[in-house]
């Protein structure tokens, strides 16, 4: 459906999160947050096979029991044949959608709300891990998506062929019915639309959005940027409208292409994420080697994208961050040493930041294991599998933390307090129009 089709009916509200200046405002103080990554979140809340409500509420309150205020969830999957796809999906095909996964979704927000906590809704995936572009590219020519794994194609002809979305009509229009969909949803245990809802604090374009090529390619980048997001302010101008993407790492290393894709009027704030591991610049089976430089590396990456943030004029979050176990080890058994100081880096790092008024003014950690569990000695997932914060393609224990994660969740506490300290502290910097 184009933009215009339908007319809805908005009320002003000071509970939205709002942007003034580089500050996010909420009730009119600065909203600063310590959150993390809980993508699976709609799965725990369906009442279909996938879901485990008690689970979910259980870790809903640990979260908030550790000051964690803002979890950024998957909103939306597409039915896909490659194996590292998670299953079942949202959307079986175009317009034909899985009803218990959607109140999966109702009932997470209501939980939320509950617990003044705020989500971060994801609309798309540029990876193949849950459909995403691959998806809709395979429905526009009633095909298969490609499969990265594929030795006939491999990485970079899945990336090339992924970012072939942002000009693809008819996959766009698929992808428009759906947002429309989301965002006119009646949520059926608060009774509240979408739209309408304060508990979330902004529709994501997608999951780590790149650009490819150069070019024509990369105006077709800009110009899917700008027109989803005045598509989204259309149904919606009472939430925030980011893009999700990881930094100038996910824009082919180029500044340019980062700042120029944050610049749209309908995108209110900047994302970035941070993979020192996948990046090359962590390897942690010589830890004593490679730490300590990948550490200097994540806090310029950082720096750098805050003075990005400061030029624009806009709020930025680092929406994504992780490092392994020891030794990568996967069992929940095993030692976090290093991500323990990982963490400590770079949450003090932006909590200082945030604390003297720059642009900095979240993170979103990757990712929540919770309760979950591996299922298979391989800690690979398979579908009907307990959820932990790793998706589909990585080992279930890659990246999670989980609730037996003692020395992790203390220094998660620590800086969650801080942070949601800042709204009152920082609050005197801050108009109260």
């Amino acid at each position: 459906m184009a933009p215009g089709c339908s007319t809805f009916f908005f009320k002003q509200n000071n509970e939205f999160i709002r942007v003034n200046g580089t500050k996010f405002i909420l009730d009119g103080k600065p909203y600063y947050y310590l959150g993390t990554n809980l993508w699976y979140g709609c799965y725990l809340g369906s009442s279909g096979k996938t879901g485990d409500r008690e689970r979910l509420v259980h870790e809903l309150d640990l979260l908030k029991s550790l000051g964690v205020t803002n979890l950024r969830v998957l909103a939306a999957s597409e039915k896909s044949d490659i194996k590292n796809s998670l299953k079942p999906a949202i959307q079986n095909q175009p317009g034909v959608y899985d009803e218990e996964l959607l109140e999966g979704l109702d009932f997470l927000l209501n939980e939320m709300s509950e617990r003044e906590m705020h989500a971060v809704l994801f609309l798309n995936n540029y990876w193949e891990w849950s459909g995403g572009m691959s998806q809709y590219n395979a429905w526009s020519k009633n095909g298969k998506a490609v499969d990265p794994e594929d030795p006939n194609y491999g990485w970079g002809e899945f990336m090339r062929l992924s970012a072939t979305f942002y000009s693809n009509q008819k996959a766009n229009e698929h992808f428009r019915n759906y947002i429309e969909k989301i965002i006119t949803r009646k949520n059926k245990f608060s009774g509240l639309h979408y739209y309408e809802d304060p508990t979330i604090m902004s529709w994501q374009l997608a999951n780590e959005p790149r650009p490819w090529g150069s070019g024509e390619q990369i105006i077709e980048y800009y110009k899917w940027i700008d027109s989803t997001a005045a598509f989204i302010r259309s149904l919606d101008p009472n939430h925030l409208i980011s893009t999700g993407n990881e930094g100038t790492m996910g824009s082919l290393e180029s500044e340019d292409y980062y700042i120029t894709a944050h610049k749209s009027k309908y995108i209110d704030y900047l994302t970035f994420h941070l993979w020192v591991k996948n990046w090359g610049w962590f390897d942690a089976q010589k830890t004593n080697e490679t730490y300590p430089s990948a550490e200097k590396k994540a806090i310029d990456y950082i720096n750098k994208h805050i003075e990005f943030a400061n030029e624009l004029g806009k709020p930025i979050v680092l929406e994504e961050f992780g490092i392994a176990r020891d030794k990568e080890e996967y069992s929940i058994n095993s030692s976090t040493s290093v991500r323990d100081k990982y963490y400590e880096s770079v949450f003090k790092l932006i909590c200082d930041s945030a604390e003297v008024g720059s642009p900095i003014s979240g993170s979103n950690f990757w990712t929540w294991g919770g309760y979950g569990k591996a299922n298979h000695i391989d800690y690979r997932w398979e579908e009907g599998d307990s959820f932990t914060g790793d998706p589909p393609q990585e080992p279930q224990g890659l990246n999670s933390v989980f609730e037996s994660d003692i020395s992790t969740l203390e220094i998660i506490r620590k800086f969650a307090e801080k942070m949601n300290g800042l709204r009152d502290k920082n609050f005197s910097t801050i108009s109260k129009n």
